[in-house]
């Protein structure tokens, strides 16, 4: 995995718990390293990005297991879920938020919130997104992304205590 204490290693512990079944952590530089060894075969798999792993699966250099998202992803829809291969309930989603000040006023965030998913949800953006980074783009109101902010702090606080997990600096 790319580093100690970062989305794909905590993803990879999570998937070990609910799998429950033993993987051992490679902590890697970044996710470029990583993903030439498993090309190599130095290492058997690699939790990572379809921003970094589509083109090589386009490639036929890496197959992809599972993506670990709750459904399957615009990219590459023949791909199952994780949970769909066998793994009932493991899910990990990246995200990306556009986050204001608190104090902001409710007018310029709804007005923010509203010129915000026009446009991550034109077509030529939206194109973009899934096709060039693997990106299924989503737009919602406030409320959506502070309840996903919450239960990934909750959930990922859980995981890294338990397993006494630290970030690199």
């Amino acid at each position: 995995m790319a580093g100690t204490g970062n989305i794909t290693h905590l993803a990879l512990e999570l998937f070990t718990r609910t799998a429950g079944i033993k993987l051992v952590h490679v902590p890697y530089k970044g996710g470029g390293p990583a993903v030439t060894d498993v090309m190599a075969g130095h290492v058997s798999l690699y939790f990572g990005t379809v921003a970094l792993a589509g083109p090589l699966m386009r490639a036929g250099k890496v197959k992809a297991l599972g993506v670990s998202t709750p459904k399957r992803t615009a990219a590459f829809p023949n791909v199952p879920t994780i949970a769909e291969s066998g793994v009932p309930g493991f899910q990990v989603s990246g995200w990306y938020g556009l986050l204001a000040p608190a104090k902001t006023p409710e007018a310029v965030l709804r007005k923010l919130n509203v010129e915000a998913a026009k446009a991550v949800l034109a077509d030529d953006v939206k194109d973009k997104l899934v096709n060039a980074l693997g990106v299924d783009p989503v737009a919602g109101p406030p409320a959506e992304l502070d309840a996903l902010i919450r239960t990934d702090i909750a959930k990922w606080r859980k995981v890294v205590a338990e397993l006494g997990i630290t970030a690199e600096q």
